[in-house]
């Protein structure tokens, strides 16, 4: 199955009856039950799907909700309705935007001397704090890549001339990252399943990594243990988001701490960091 049978179709204007079924049906709802999310009646939803009735921007604003709907989502189905789209989608560029980047350049900071990264929806790194550099100076030098996927982390992982080498525990860690893509793409993020297109074309993963998989008992840290030479570092992740984001971009931005897994891993980063 194709990551692209998660994918919500692009939306344009006056396809919000389509864009509304193909939605419901994703998330596996009835008429019904999402009428009862919504508080409308199902007389009045099925109008709507079949273009009989026309939502008002409020209606739209409603659905979205119910639905569960990420704001680069939400954003099409107001424009499917012919509407304009109600959140910003500019990111960390905007001048409106500065204060969330000096919270993250402070976040980032607070981290040292233990590497820390913003990613956005598709990976792609956009800030990483000096003991990144530090840390991943080595693996980063020995990357064989196409220009524009070194600097995002997924295909890092996952290219056989990026961070995979280097990464001991490869297939378990790797195994996890997949993971987090299918998760991604079960909550509406198109770019993810565009990612994940992307990434099963990489030779050795395994053919059941193209589907979700329901969570383990396994552990619930997972170290990513890396080694070129001499050089053995080991690490385990946290992720956070930003709370009630009203920016599509900002929505889609994690910000991954590195943690050091053994007291040997600790020791290096103090030490590079004199």
């Amino acid at each position: 199955m194709s990551a692209q049978t998660y994918a919500i179709h692009d939306a344009a204007t006056g396809q919000f009856s389509h864009l509304l079924k193909q939605w419901r049906h994703a998330r596996r709802l009835s008429q019904i039950d999402l009428a009862s999310e919504a508080n409308i009646s199902a007389r009045h939803l099925c109008f709507m799907e079949t273009g009989r009735a026309q939502p008002s921007r409020e209606m739209v604003q409603l659905l979205g909700a119910a639905l569960e709907l990420p704001l680069e989502e939400q954003n099409a189905l107001h424009v499917a309705a012919g509407f304009v789209p109600p959140y910003g989608d500019l990111g960390l560029e905007a001048v409106n935007l500065q204060p969330v980047r000096q919270a993250l350049d402070f976040i980032l900071k607070q981290q040292e001397p233990y590497p820390a990264i913003v990613v956005d929806g598709r990976w792609d790194v956009r800030i990483r704090n000096d003991a990144s550099r530090r840390l991943f100076r080595t693996f980063h030098a020995s990357y064989d890549m196409e220009a524009g996927l070194a600097d995002n982390a997924m295909h890092a992982v996952f290219h056989p001339r990026g961070l995979r080498p280097f990464i001991l525990n490869w297939d378990e860690f790797a195994g996890q990252m997949i993971q987090i893509l299918h998760r991604d793409i079960a909550q509406g993020h198109r770019v993810a399943a565009q990612l994940l297109d992307e990434i099963v074309v990489y030779p050795g993963l395994p053919a059941d990594w193209k589907l979700p998989r329901a969570a383990g008992s396994a552990s619930p840290v997972m170290a990513m243990k890396l080694q070129k030479g001499d050089l053995r570092l080991a690490f385990f992740s946290t992720f956070t988001a930003l709370a009630m984001p009203t920016d599509a971009a900002l929505q889609k931005l994690k910000i991954e701490c590195f943690f050091p897994a053994d007291n040997a891993t600790a020791t290096k980063a103090h030490e590079l960091a004199l």
